[in-house]
């Protein structure tokens, strides 16, 4: 039995508007992946990686668009499987950079810290240059203090009144003498008449200075007094 063409028409009619009413059910959740992929910077983090999911979802509304509505869903199931691994990636990828800023600011810290040390230590060697300068400096004008300093005058005695206790090297030792206590024997000799053993002088004695010696007298002296120490 053959159906009327009225009844053919309002068949197609009804068949075309149910294509319509329902279009491929992984498009819409499709678009929403890959709203939710832009809005969290996969296109920028990883441009080649979103445009082949963004050029397998042009490809379903291409042929969506020639009506090939099977093969159109195909493709939006494929951007889903696409998105699903761009976003794994880009967490990857997020976690990566994370760690490389991570990384690069420990470094910066640790380059600061080491530009702080290298100049506390560059402080503390000047600090130290200076104070060891500044010591020396010191130790300079004091040394040039005294030798500026006026010595003490001595007047050369030409006789000497022995004390107690004292002995022949004892009072050659004294600068008003001859400031060298192995002089001895020149007072010695020059005292013959009142002593008689150079080890035993008397407090009260006095002793004249022997003034006109030349060089040979003060080195026979020296070689006497090392021969005949006095203690």
């Amino acid at each position: 039995m053959r159906l009327p063409g009225y009844f053919i028409t309002v068949l197609l009619f009804w068949s075309l508007a149910a294509c319509a009413a329902n279009p491929p059910r992984f498009r819409d959740e499709a678009i929403a992946t890959l709203e939710r992929v832009k809005s969290g910077g996969g296109e920028g983090l990883l441009p080649a990686e979103y445009q082949s999911v963004l050029q397998a979802f042009q490809k379903g509304e291409s042929l969506l668009g020639r009506e090939e509505a099977e093969d159109a869903e195909r493709y939006f199931q494929l951007t889903l499987l696409k998105v699903a691994l761009l976003e794994q990636e880009i967490h990857q990828e997020k976690a990566r950079q994370q760690e490389a800023a991570r990384l690069a600011e420990e470094q910066k810290q640790a380059e600061l810290e080491r530009r702080a040390q290298e100049e506390a230590s560059r402080l503390a060697r000047a600090k130290a240059e200076a104070l060891a300068l500044a010591l020396a400096q010191k130790e300079a004008a004091e040394l040039g203090r005294k030798k500026a300093r006026p010595q003490k005058e001595y007047l050369f005695v030409l006789s000497y009144t022995v004390k107690r206790g004292e002995s022949l090297p004892l009072i050659a030792s004294h600068p008003e003498v001859y400031g060298d206590r192995n002089l001895w024997p020149l007072i010695y000799r020059g005292n013959r008449d009142q002593i008689s053993d150079p080890r035993h002088i008397w407090p009260g004695q006095v002793l004249r200075i022997p003034r006109n010696v030349g060089r040979d007298d003060i080195a026979e002296a020296r070689r006497y007094s090392q021969e005949r120490t006095l203690h």
